[in-house]
């Protein structure tokens, strides 16, 4: 376990309500399996702990829907605007979020408006409802779920305490992620290189292993891995967000249906970018000595 300086807010709460749990299931059930038993419970916790802000953004996408009054005087775009804003602010202020890790969702948010007005104006999707807070097609609201994933990321890499084996040199991280952002504006107008892309991305992770504590033990696995799931439960939540009328894609426009799994590897580079912009607040540790990664 890791000194009480380092010790995250949700391992302050686990460690009251849980040890006592702990210590029944050891009684009833055994060390081994009562040990992977807590170690599958508290993993479950820390990961809905770190998409908190991600997960009250969709709940109220998802609420809205089914309950949003038609003639209300605010626009529902409007609304979530300013109930994400709210929950940001309340995140600052109670200090589930740090203000440099705010600093960075706020380059999420620019980063993201600033796709979602140029895809929009291509027609790659659309947001059906009027609103007043938007930047030419795009309600401001858009923004908070690309920071949404930057909060996930960055609470990720708190919560379960990372540390990289063979992490790539920062530079290369930085420069593909560069790469993918410039390509989904330029492949509009140029040959689309999302698939060269994926490979410089599996390239220059390929020897990765990210270690990170759940509970009593540390475990490993490779950082591919990690991101590939990430980008899947991304997507899962993007079918969730267009279901519930959010943004829409043109196939989506007369009857809703799943979203394509050829979106599948767009979110897996975008979610590059997002993993790097995040390594600016947490530079990545090495597994070694705590030290930084080289880069």
């Amino acid at each position: 376990m890791t000194s009480n300086q380092e010790i995250s807010r949700v391992d302050q709460l686990l460690q009251r309500a849980l040890v006592p749990v702990e210590a029944f299931l050891r009684s009833t059930l055994g060390e081994r399996l009562a040990n992977g038993l807590t170690e599958f419970l508290v993993f479950g916790i820390k990961q809905a702990w770190a998409c908190l802000f991600g997960g009250l953004i969709l709940a109220a996408i998802l609420l809205t829907a089914l309950f949003w009054p038609e003639n209300s005087p605010v626009a529902r775009y409007d609304f979530l605007f300013a109930y994400a804003l709210t929950v940001q602010v309340l995140f600052l202020v109670t200090k589930l979020e740090r203000p440099q890790e705010a600093l960075v969702i706020f380059i999420f948010h620019a980063v993201g408006t600033a796709m979602e007005v140029f895809k929009t104006g291509a027609g790659s999707w659309t947001y059906p409802e009027a609103s007043m807070l938007r930047i030419g097609a795009v309600p401001l609201f858009s923004g908070f779920m690309y920071a949404a994933v930057g909060s996930y990321l960055a609470r990720c890499m708190r919560v379960f305490e990372f540390r990289f084996d063979r992490y790539p040199a920062r530079w290369q991280t930085f420069v593909v992620a560069g790469l993918i952002y410039a390509n989904f504006f330029a492949h509009h107008y140029l040959p689309d290189i999302r698939w060269l892309l994926l490979a410089a991305t599996a390239w220059i992770y390929r020897r990765t292993w990210v270690h990170y504590r759940v509970w009593r033990f540390r475990h490993k696995m490779p950082l591919l891995l990690g991101f590939a799931l990430v980008a899947l439960f991304i997507f899962l939540a993007e079918n969730l967000a267009t279901l519930a009328g959010i943004w829409l894609y043109p196939d989506q426009q007369e009857v809703w249906r799943p979203v394509s799994w050829q979106k599948y590897p767009a979110w897996f580079i975008l979610m590059i970018l997002s993993w790097a912009l995040v390594t600016v607040v947490h530079p990545p540790k090495s597994s070694g000595d705590g030290a930084h990664a080289r880069g």
